[in-house]
């Protein structure tokens, strides 16, 4: 059986993402205030994304649990 490897995948994007991130911040032309509001605008957005993620994802192991119950009376039935 193959591993997965998506977890490793996801933790190392994010940990590009937020070290591109830094160094843009770092050699940016904004003033102060304009980079604030720009990080809180992305963290909220951020914020959003994650919330729908974690939605999807309980919505699917809700699913799994559904079938993993059908299943399990089906075959108390046969």
């Amino acid at each position: 059986m193959s591993k997965d490897n998506s977890g490793s995948l996801m933790v190392a994007f994010v940990i590009g993402a937020l070290t591109g991130a830094a160094v843009a911040l770092l050699f940016a032309p904004a003033t102060g205030e304009e980079t604030r509001g720009y990080l809180g605008q992305k963290a909220q957005e951020g914020k959003a994304k994650l919330k729908e993620q974690r939605d999807t994802v309980l919505s699917a192991v809700e699913r799994g649990r559904e079938m993993f119950s059908q299943t399990r009376e089906f075959e108390e039935r046969v």
